[in-house]
């Protein structure tokens, strides 16, 4: 059986029309003679939404009963046993009632696509997985209701709905998405401009990646290799000299001439493993290149202008920048280069060959240097001094025994082990010397450099020939034995410091401690320059110009002050006190000191965002604070002014009983406010750390029946289970009564009527836990903590049940007095509040 097909509706936000075009396609597929039926679809009491569904096949929904409450789901069953051609499911990320086969719509959906129905649906975006929280971010308000991301892109097609954010402000006042009464709120915190704007944004770029993904693997399928320029891509190929840094701005000019232009940077190292970049300029590169919004890539390949251009064409590439070749004018006679090679085989692709500062100069690298010690080299022509004339000696006694080409290829083997000992100048030097030695002794006419024989002139040259070639041989292998053997010891330094970075909790102070135990420095030391400072020659001997950013061991004040000093850019230098370093290990602290410049960005970075996260909650906890107080405010001084009116009105002569009712009513206001003051007030003390707490030993089985009857006529039937045996705690007497009061109102308000809450009292491990039971609806376990956040009615339809305050005041009343306030499930359903104190036995 095949499978159907998904196509979904994306919007950016509720109200841009996602239903109401899925509907049209569906009347169009249905007059069109397809077998459309609609197994979902929620209108929202929209009447233009409502009409399409006119003439169209609805299964019936599904009923569920959850919590005393009926709900409607899709039914899976009856629709899969209809077996339409294709089927009409809205809300995608929606989730089940409990009760359902499955959790998800979507899974409901997978089912229907599997039964070989095609489906029709719709999702917003900020219900994408992926999304979630950039979504929270920018609009303050989460979303629990998600869909993984892959489940959307798997979709055969997916249609964008979109709508700018003007104008779907103006449907929304003309009541086209919501009722009247819910505009107001909506336009003024999530219909935003800034929030439909940016949400707008995020539907587009998550689409466009869709859409690139689409044209790749059409690409692949249909073996294109031709570049597309849909859309505009610019590569920077990085070798790791010093030009990349140039290379790297010159490109970020290239991609910003472009709106939505991508900034990739790629390094092609060998596929023998010997890098001849330096990684510290690889590094800093690197940051360079994410610091202009690129993102930085390494390939591997033997022939570097293969591996460029199949990297440059995987990614659609529209244009390459490259740098001039630093390779001197008399290297480039035999070999063009990688720039000339590039543009030569590019095809479609524009290649921007970007001169420099080091064109033309000739490379430096210490990889092609001689690598040997001085006493290497000596030693490779003592062999060579010493060797020669002993080999020659037993030759010439061997003589009637040994033939020329024998004793050819003993020199040979003598030229191959000074080569060994000291590298290709004494091998050199070996071969001619061996040259000359056996053409005096062992070429007739002997005791001359004359050669009776042409034959042997030629074996002569051969041997001189071959003999230098395998002594260059042999020391390029050597060569690079020596410099795989550093590398490896690199990458495993670089990997160990990475995984101490890794594991710790500050990057930073782990890596600069790393580097310290690596080396067996006394000090690690990271400066940066004041602001205002100019970086002169004399400021690095300035400490007053310098700031320690981080430091481990013996700290530095100024960069002069150690034996080595590695700047990082303008402002960052990376100092090290202890025994100066080997030349060669400088490269590699020269790449720990990108590391630690990396390190403190994101340090600088965490610590703004957790700033900007404390300045967010403090918004809007104040916003909350605002509109919560608000009303609470109101209501009871409307109450208390009107009957105090009331009552100085000359016009009306009240009876007794009024006035009574009248003087009742502003004293029941003014408690009211008294207790909303009460309220802010302590926990404001709170979160101050001012609140006077005096506790005392005292018994719970005499709180509790107080808090019952502060409560009065709304304490109802509150059964209570507190035995009188039970030992003493010690908490302040009135802040225990105002968190049971608080508590046990709760459950009062969710508790059905025929099931009033019930308190109990026990001991567990020396701790008392007060248990306040309801078998109201309960709360979902994701959703507990928010219950002690203040200004939060969790579940509350309505702003006249208090400000949210109650159970966080609560909590943290009982942590004010060595207890804890923490919500469970009640068997059954509902929910217990455990209030847990310190007895007597153990204050």
């Amino acid at each position: 059986m095949a499978r159907g097909q998904l196509r979904v509706y994306l919007g950016a936000a509720p109200g841009v029309g996602k239903t109401y075009r899925m509907l049209e396609e569906g009347r169009r597929r249905a007059r069109r003679g397809t077998d459309v039926v609609v197994g979902l679809v929620e209108t929202h009491d929209r009447p233009n939404t409502a009409a399409l569904l006119a003439g169209l096949e609805i299964v019936p929904r599904r009923e569920l009963t959850h919590r005393g409450v009926v709900f409607t789901e899709l039914d899976l069953d009856a629709v899969l046993a209809r077996r339409p051609e294709v089927a009409l499911v809205d809300e995608l990320a929606h989730t089940n009632v409990p009760g359902t086969r499955h959790t998800k719509r979507w899974q409901d959906i997978e089912a229907l696509l599997d039964a070989g129905i095609t489906v029709l649906t719709t999702v917003n975006i900020q219900h994408l997985e992926s999304l979630n929280d950039v979504v929270h971010q920018i609009t303050g308000v989460p979303q629990r209701e998600t869909v993984p991301d892959e489940v959307v892109r798997r979709a055969e097609q997916i249609e964008l709905v979109d709508m700018t954010p003007e104008a779907l402000r103006r449907r929304m006042a003309h009541g086209n998405v919501y009722r009247p009464e819910r505009v107001d709120a909506a336009l003024g915190n999530y219909f935003r401009v800034g929030n439909l704007t940016a949400l707008r944004e995020l539907a587009l770029l998550w689409l466009a990646d869709r859409v690139d993904d689409e044209l790749d693997r059409y690409r692949a399928d249909h073996g294109i290799d031709a570049t597309w320029e849909a859309r505009e891509r610019v590569v920077v190929a990085l070798t790791g000299g010093p030009e990349g840094d140039t290379l790297v701005r010159r490109a970020a000019r290239v991609a910003a001439r472009t709106k939505g232009a991508d900034l990739l940077a790629v390094h092609v190292a060998r596929n023998d493993g010997l890098a001849g970049a330096d990684s510290a300029l690889l590094a800093r590169q690197r940051v360079l290149v994410e610091s202009l919004g690129g993102t930085y890539h390494q390939v591997v390949g033997a022939d570097v202008p293969t591996a460029l251009l199949d990297f440059a064409r995987g990614v659609n590439a529209t244009q390459l920048v490259l740098g001039a070749s630093r390779r001197g004018r008399f290297a480039q006679v035999f070999s063009r280069g990688v720039g000339v090679t590039t543009a030569a085989a590019s095809g479609s692709i524009d290649v921007h060959l970007v001169t420099h500062e080091r064109a033309n100069r000739g490379r430096r690298s210490a990889a092609t240097g001689r690598g040997l010690s001085a006493r290497r080299r000596l030693s490779g022509f003592a062999v060579a001094a010493l060797g020669l004339p002993l080999l020659t000696v037993v030759l010439d006694r061997l003589r009637a025994d040994v033939s020329l080409p024998s004793t050819m290829l003993l020199f040979l083997s003598l030229v191959v082990a000074v080569a060994l000992v000291g590298g290709l100048a004494p091998a050199l030097v070996a071969a001619v010397g061996g040259f000359l030695l056996i053409n005096y002794f062992f070429t007739p006419p002997l005791a001359g450099f004359t050669i009776a024989e042409r034959e042997n002139v030629l074996a002569l040259v051969v041997f001189l020939v071959v003999a230098a070639a395998v002594a260059t041989v042999v020391d390029l292998a050597a060569r690079r034995t020596r410099e795989a053997a550093r590398a490896h010891a690199e990458a495993q330094t670089l990997a160990i410091v990475a995984g101490s970075v890794l594991r710790g909790q500050q990057p930073l102070p782990a890596l600069l401690e790393r580097l310290r135990e690596t080396f067996g420095l006394a000090g690690v030391s990271l400066l940066e320059l004041r602001p205002g400072q100019p970086l002169t020659p004399d400021v690095r001997r300035d400490p007053t110009a310098w700031a320690v950013a981080a430091s481990v061991g013996d700290a530095c004040a100024a960069p002069a002050e150690g034996q080595t000093d590695v700047p990082v850019d303008d402002g960052l230098a990376l100092v090290l006190r202890g025994e100066p370093l080997a030349a060669a290990d400088r490269r590699i602290v020269e790449a720990f000191a990108a590391q630690a410049a990396i390190a403190l960005r994101q340090q600088r970075l965490a610590e703004q965002a957790a700033a900007a996260g404390e300045l967010a909650d403090a918004d809007r906890l104040r916003a909350a604070l605002l509109s919560a107080v608000s009303h609470d405010l109101r209501t009871p001084l409307a109450s208390a002014k009107a009957a105090v009116g009331s009552l100085r009105s000359p016009d009306v002569e009240f009876p007794a009983e009024d006035r009574e009712e009248l003087l009742a009513t502003a004293e029941e206001s003014i408690d009211k406010l008294t207790r909303l003051v009460e309220n802010l007030l302590d926990m404001s003390r709170l979160q101050a750390g001012a609140l006077g707490v005096h506790p005392q030993a005292l018994s719970v089985a005499e709180a509790v029946p107080r808090a019952v009857d502060d409560l009065g006529d709304a304490a109802g039937d509150v059964r209570l289970a507190v035995p009188d045996d039970l030992p003493e705690v010690y908490a302040d007497p009135a802040l225990l009564e105002r968190i049971l009061v608080n508590v046990l109102a709760n459950a009062l308000r969710y508790s059905p009527p025929d099931r009033p809450p019930l308190i109990m009292a026990s001991v567990h491990d020396g701790r008392m836990q007060v248990r306040v039971v309801d078998h109201g609806p309960g709360i979902p376990p994701a959703d507990r903590d928010r219950v002690f956040l203040p200004f939060q009615r969790l579940g509350d339809r309505d702003n006249a049940t208090g400000i949210g305050l109650g159970l966080a005041l609560s909590r943290g009343l009982a942590q004010a007095m060595g207890g804890n306030l923490e919500p469970d499930s009640t068997p059954g359903g509902g929910l217990t509040m455990i209030l847990s104190l310190p007895t007597v036995a153990a204050p």
